[in-house]
């Protein structure tokens, strides 16, 4: 897009203009991404809400408008907003933006190419679009949650990445930005319906593949990538710490034998589910001889598919990320750097979750005047 931006901006979305009405969960996560890719990004919150909290890293590279939608004047300034934007993105539950006067048919009127994104659990309709939900819920549905965790043990939320922000953020951020494509050669925008199930549902297209070739087994800790089989999985170390191990191909599996110097006998196991628990076993007794800094040092960096497992305070500190740059200062504030990286266009945080407001008013002249120039 050849539009400016009001905001200084890097990255290929550079001059896409973004309305978020304000939420929480996969929402905001989704409108992070959008604006380390460089869209400038305008929260519409409470004007009641508190602002300057720097160590909100999801609400980070935002312009702040607080506005009271039960008046309908601070209602129309939304409107205008509207009018001079791209995308407008909201996370309530169906039917809340229609009743404040904010619908797609409402925002059709005033900008025929706005793209509309809609995050929910549930989806807009359905016999549970009106339930409140969260992330476990809409991933236990899905068919996701119940194959996490350890045999004979409830099924364990793998935080919230697989719902919230996996089936939810990063296929509404792909909606979005599909129907903008589309909207520049048809003139017209849409809805993006992005529900959490549904994503969810598409994030397990591999296992339904293996639960159709019968390769796949409906039981915690069964299967290879459930941590089933003994060469995937994370081991306690002499020092309580913990790694990990997934040499999935035979000649990974076999340098890692050779690192383990794993009897004879086992090392033709890999794929013989009846001596998974020996192998384990194997594997168990010999990670916890040495701490987890030997394991680093004789494996790491190897073909035996290894790594470390850091928590998030350790992260930063690991030599690789800090090689990558995977983390960055914002204000003095540690946190994850955008992803993923670009050639030509980088991607950059555009500062921290703001101070304060700015005034619609102002934004909107800042706007009409860039699109006369």
């Amino acid at each position: 897009m050849n539009r400016e931006s009001t905001f200084p901006t890097s990255g290929p979305l550079a001059g896409l203009r973004v309305i978020e009405m304000a939420g929480i969960g996969p929402g905001p996560f989704a409108c992070m991404l959008l604006s380390d890719l460089g869209a400038e990004v305008v929260r519409i919150d409470r004007n009641d809400a508190k602002l300057g909290d720097q160590f909100d890293i999801v609400g980070r590279g935002r312009k702040t408008v607080l506005l009271d939608l039960k008046n309908q004047a601070d209602v129309e300034k939304v409107l205008e907003l509207v009018s001079e934007a791209d995308i407008l993105v909201e996370g309530f539950r169906p039917g809340v933006m229609e009743r404040l006067g904010l619908g797609p048919a409402d925002v059709e009127k005033r900008n025929p190419k706005l793209v509309y994104g809609r995050m929910t659990g549930w989806g807009q309709d359905g016999p549970l679009a009106q339930a409140a939900g969260h992330d476990i819920n809409y991933i236990a549905i899905s068919g996701a949650l119940a194959s996490i965790g350890e045999a004979g043990r409830a099924p364990v939320p793998p935080l919230n990445l697989v719902g919230d922000y996996g089936g939810g953020s990063l296929y509404l951020v792909v909606g979005i930005l599909a129907a903008v494509f589309e909207a520049q050669r048809s003139g017209k925008g849409q809805v993006v319906d992005a529900a959490i199930c549904d994503g969810a549902v598409s994030l397990t297209s591999l296992f339904h593949t293996q639960l159709l070739r019968g390769h796949y087994v409906e039981k915690k800790a069964s299967n290879m990538l459930a941590g089933g089989a003994p060469y995937y999985k994370s081991y306690e170390t002499s020092d309580g710490e913990y790694i990990s191990v997934g040499p999935i191909e035979p000649k990974f599996f076999a340098l890692l034998c050779e690192k383990l110097d794993v009897p004879a006998e086992l090392r033709k196991s890999q794929n013989d589910r009846a001596k998974w628990s020996a192998l384990e076993a194997h594997f168990a007794e010999t990670f916890r001889t040495k701490s987890r800094s030997h394991w680093c040092e004789l494996l790491e960096g190897t073909d035996a598919c290894f790594a470390p497992v850091l928590t998030l305070s350790e992260a930063g500190n690991h030599p690789h990320l800090q090689y990558r740059k995977s983390f960055v200062s914002v204000g003095g504030v540690q946190q994850p750097a955008p992803a993923p990286r670009f050639s030509r266009t980088p991607s950059a945080v555009q500062g921290p979750a703001p101070k304060e407001s700015v005034n619609p008013a102002d934004l909107l002249e800042a706007w009409r005047e860039l699109s006369r120039t």
